[in-house]
């Protein structure tokens, strides 16, 4: 078959080899436009408390709101973009600015009473104790005699 874009012969057409072209496609085109989620989060649990740490440089801890209820942390904030001082001209950005919000569907309720959060060198680490109620408890067995 002649392909005239090509302007020699070549394969026949396949429907399989077009919708894999255009899956490649639609992939560039979204990892190009889709931004990272801001902020990065890392979340481990043990038996005893949920451990949240994001990365939140430039952010100023009194323009965080960190809320829980239930079991779903919110993370709330705003980080400012950096001002040009006059004559200055930007050449690169790509570090956002301006409002976020993550929510976390956490693994177990948690008691919101006894919530922690601290603020080191740009990241936010929340320390959420498991509720008592949510705890796992040992059951005693007792023999029946």
């Amino acid at each position: 078959m002649f392909w005239p874009e090509h302007g020699r012969y070549g394969r026949v057409w396949s429907p399989w080899r077009e919708m894999e072209r255009l899956q490649q496609d639609v992939n560039r085109l979204l990892s190009r436009e889709s931004a990272p989620t801001f902020p990065a989060v890392n979340i481990w649990a043990s038996d005893q408390d949920v451990i949240v740490t994001a990365e939140i440089p430039g952010v100023d801890p009194a323009n965080l709101d960190i809320t829980v209820a239930e079991n779903i942390l919110k993370l709330t904030g705003s980080r400012k973009p950096e001002e040009l001082k006059p004559g200055e001209v930007s050449h690169r950005r790509e570090r956002a600015s301006g409002e976020f919000t993550r929510s976390f569907r956490l693994p177990y309720a948690v008691d919101s009473g006894k919530v922690e959060a601290g603020y080191e060198k740009g990241v936010l680490k929340v320390r959420l104790p498991r509720a008592e109620a949510d705890k796992p408890r040992k059951i005693a067995i007792k023999s029946q005699k």
